[in-house]
């Protein structure tokens, strides 16, 4: 195996991104979904961990939406959406956003069980495990 330099890795082209068909939305229609940095995707979780410090319930209240506006971005790579839209995003179809969100979950290797975990509802992973320092 070939070990990347400092440079190689920084010049990577690892932002890539998905097509989402959204039928709900129009025919032949559909949303660019991006990979989010490491910088959002920690955003993200703590997003979740401070509103579920914040309140016991309601917490996960437009999870979908929330992470769809990170991820939905133009052919340029430009967020369509802010936080300001989060609202009238949760009162679209859930067919929709659910769409949108497993796809942006599955190209951002986030997996049902890390979100439990950020819910408080499971144990962290064991460290000391392999890759662990």
């Amino acid at each position: 195996m070939k070990l990347l330099s400092r440079e190689e890795i920084l010049n990577a082209k690892d932002m890539r991104f998905e097509e989402v068909h959204t039928p709900e939305w129009g025919e032949g229609v559909g949303v660019r979904v991006h990979v989010l940095s490491g910088v959002e995707r920690d955003a993200w979780e703590e997003r979740i961990v401070r509103d579920r410090q914040k309140n016991s319930t309601g917490y996960l209240i437009n999870i979908r939406a929330r992470l769809t506006v990170m991820t939905v971005r133009d052919e340029s790579g430009k967020p369509l959406f802010t936080d300001a839209d989060i609202e009238l995003l949760g009162k679209k179809s859930a067919a929709a956003l659910d769409r949108v969100f497993s796809a942006a979950m599955r190209i951002n290797r986030l997996s049902p069980d890390e979100i439990k975990e950020l819910e408080g509802n499971s144990e962290p992973a064991p460290s000391g495990g392999p890759g662990s320092n």
